[in-house]
């Protein structure tokens, strides 16, 4: 399963426009972070209806793509409307990003 997270907006959009997002793939994960990944992305998948951000001005909004088993899924949702499932992914996503 590959994840890749992209930011949107905020104050600094000029600076992220033409920045790709990051991408982990859990294959190249250790099995512990790989799992904890694979169960972070199943709780945050909504159970049914569609993934929207919120608006607000000047907040930033975040799309999580997960690719897996050649089905793509994008979440996304911004800092005004986040569930805690989403939070959790993204806390893992960007932390993950930082160690590297």
């Amino acid at each position: 399963m590959k994840v890749s997270l992209a930011r949107h907006g905020g104050q600094a959009a000029a600076i992220r426009l033409r920045q790709p997002p990051d991408v982990v793939d859990t294959d190249t994960l250790p099995q512990p972070a790989a799992a904890e990944l694979t169960r972070l992305v199943a709780a945050a998948l909504p159970a049914g209806g569609e993934d929207r951000p919120g608006r607000a001005r000047d907040a930033m909004s975040y799309t999580i793509t997960v690719e897996n088993n050649g089905h793509t899924t994008d979440l996304t949702q911004s800092d005004t409307t986040m569930s805690p499932p989403f939070a959790a992914l993204l806390n893992w996503l960007q932390n993950h990003f930082a160690q590297q």
